[in-house]
C-alpha cells in the first residue's frame, strides 16, 4: 500500500466514523426530538471523524518527512569506510546507494559493500513503509474507538469540533507567517555574505552592472561590477510606461462599467476583460517580441529615429495590457460601492451625470483607486518574462524608452543561470536584489492599505 492508498483508506475510515457518530448520536436521542442532546448528530459525526483521521494524518506526515533522513542513517552507520569520508563525498554515497537501491545507474564501481548497503536501505524502506501502515490504521481505529465511546446526550461535540477546527485554522496561519518569515530571513542571510564582498555603497549607487566573476585564476575584469542603479532605473521606467497604459485604459473602462454600460454588456465585456489576466505572462512575452517591438521598430526607423529591436517601449505598452485588469476591475468594484444615495443627491441638485462622476463618485471612490494602482505597480516590478523576452538583459542606464533595460527580476534569473559557485559574489548578488525588491513591493503594499484605510468613507 503506497502512501496515497494509505491516506485514502484513513480518510474512508474517517468518513465511516463520521457515519458511525452521526447514527449513535440519533440513537442516543431515543426517537425523541434532537433537541434533548447538546450537539446535532453531524457535529457528533464530525468528532469521530476528526479523532479518526486527524492523529493517522499527522502520523503520515512526520513519518514521510523524517523517514528517509532516519534509514539513511542507519544505512550509513552500517558502513565503516563513511565515518571518514568529507561531507560531499558522504552526500555522493549515499546518493549512489540510493539508485542502486533504485536499480539506476551509480558514478562507482558496484563493489559488494555498496550491493549489501544496498540492500540493506531496501529492506529499511520495507520494514518502515509497513510500520507506518500499521501504525496509523492502528492509531485510526484507535481514535474511531474512543471518540465513539465518550459520545453522550450531555457530550458538547459542537464546541470540540470548533475547538478543533479553530487550532487548525491558528496552526496554518502560523504556517503561513512562518514561511514568510523564513523566505525573509534567507534573504537577509544571503544578503549579507554578499555585502562581505561587495559593499553597500557600491551595490545601492554604483552606476555599473556587470556581474563578471572569475572562472580561472588570473582572468583580465573578473571582479566584477554590482553597481544596481542602472538595474532600478530600468525597472522604474517600463513600470512608469506600463502604468501610462493601464492607468488610463483602466480607470476609463472601469467607469464605463460602473456608470454608463447595461448589465447585458456589463455581464459579457467584464469577463472578457478580466480574461486578460488569466493569460500567462509567456504569451505576452511572445506577443511583445515578435509583434509589438518590431512594429515600433519599423515605425521610429520611418520616423528617422534609431529604436532598439529590444526596447523598454515595447515591454512597458505590453506589460501594461496586461496589468489593465487589475486597476479596471478593482476599481469598478469600488466605484459600484458608493452608495446609490449619493449619485441621487448629486442629480436632485441639479449635476449632471458627468458631473456627478467626477466630482461625486471619483472622490467617494478614490482610496480604492489608488490602492488599485499601487498594486499594479506592485505587479509590475514583479514582472519577468515580458521583460526577458521583449527588452534584452543589457543594463543601460537610460531613460530613453527606445533602448534596451534591463529589471531587477530579469537579473535574478540571469545571475542564477549556470555553472557559478554558490558562495560566489554573482550568485549572491540575486539574493540582495531580490531583498531590495521584496522591501519596495512590501513599502507599496503598506502604502495602499494606509491610504485605503485613512480615507476610506463610511456610508450607511
Amino acid at each position: 500500500m503506497n502512501s496515497f492508498a494509505l491516506i485514502l483508506a484513513v480518510l474512508a475510515l474517517a468518513a465511516f466514523g463520521f457515519w458511525m457518530g452521526r447514527a449513535r448520536a440519533r440513537v442516543l436521542a431515543s426517537g425523541a426530538h434532537l433537541s434533548t442532546l447538546h450537539s446535532l448528530p453531524s457535529y457528533h459525526g464530525a468528532y469521530v471523524a476528526l479523532w479518526c483521521c486527524v492523529p493517522a494524518l499527522l502520523l503520515i506526515a512526520g513519518w514521510t518527512a523524517f523517514e528517509p533522513s532516519i534509514v539513511e542513517y542507519v544505512v550509513i552507520s552500517n558502513l565503516p569506510q563513511a565515518a571518514e569520508l568529507p561531507t560531499a563525498q558522504l552526500g555522493l554515497l549515499i546518493a549512489d546507494i540510493r539508485n542502486l537501491a533504485s536499480g539506476n545507474i551509480v558514478s562507482r564501481e558496484v563493489d559488494p559493500a555498496l550491493t549489501a548497503a544496498a540492500e540493506h536501505y531496501v529492506s529499511l524502506q520495507a520494514l518502515s513503509h509497513a510500520s507506518l501502515v500499521v501504525l496509523s490504521l492502528g492509531l485510526a481505529i484507535y481514535g474511531l474507538y474512543v471518540a465513539r465511546k465518550s459520545l453522550s446526550k450531555e457530550f458538547r461535540a459542537r464546541n470540540r469540533v470548533e475547538k478543533i477546527v479553530r487550532v487548525t485554522m491558528i496552526v496554518a496561519s502560523t504556517i503561513a507567517i512562518l514561511t514568510t518569515v523564513g523566505i525573509v530571513l534567507s534573504l537577509i542571510f544571503e544578503t549579507l555574505r554578499f555585502f562581505d564582498k561587495v559593499s553597500i555603497s557600491e551595490f545601492l549607487f554604483g552606476l555599473t552592472w556587470s556581474p563578471q566573476t572569475a572562472l580561472r585564476a588570473g582572468q583580465v575584469g573578473s571582479s566584477g561590477a554590482f553597481g544596481a542603479v542602472p538595474i532600478f532605473a530600468g525597472t522604474f521606467l517600463i513600470t512608469i510606461l506600463a502604468m501610462t497604459v493601464a492607468v488610463p485604459v483602466g480607470l476609463f473602462s472601469a467607469v464605463y462599467m460602473s456608470e454608463y454600460a447595461g448589465p447585458k454588456f456589463r455581464a459579457v465585456a467584464k469577463p472578457i476583460l478580466e480574461m486578460l489576466a488569466g493569460i500567462p505572462t509567456v504569451v505576452y512575452g511572445f506577443f511583445a517580441a515578435l509583434t509589438v517591438a518590431p512594429f515600433f521598430r519599423n515605425t521610429g526607423e520611418a520616423a528617422g529615429l534609431v529604436v532598439s529591436s529590444e526596447s523598454a517601449l515595447a515591454a512597458g505598452m505590453v506589460m501594461g495590457i496586461m496589468i489593465i485588469p487589475f486597476i479596471s476591475s478593482l476599481s469598478d468594484d469600488v466605484m459600484n460601492a458608493v452608495p446609490q444615495t449619493l449619485r441621487d443627491g448629486s442629480y436632485a441638485l441639479g449635476a449632471t451625470k458627468s458631473e456627478t462622476i467626477k466630482q461625486v463618485i471619483l472622490p467617494a471612490a478614490l482610496p480604492g483607486i489608488v490602492g488599485a494602482v499601487l498594486l499594479a505597480v506592485s505587479r509590475a516590478i514583479g514582472e519577468t518574462m515580458i521583460v526577458v523576452m521583449a527588452a534584452g538583459l543589457a543594463a543601460n542606464l537610460t531613460l530613453n524608452p527606445l533602448e534596451a533595460v534591463t529589471t531587477v527580476t530579469v537579473q535574478i534569473v540571469t545571475l542564477l543561470v549556470g555553472d557559478q559557485e554558490f558562495d560566489s559574489a554573482k550568485t549572491l548578488a540575486a539574493f540582495a536584489l531580490g531583498l531590495v525588491l521584496f522591501m519596495i513591493t512590501l513599502s507599496l503594499n503598506m502604502v495602499a492599505q494606509r491610504v485605503v484605510k485613512k480615507y476610506r468613507e463610511k456610508y450607511d
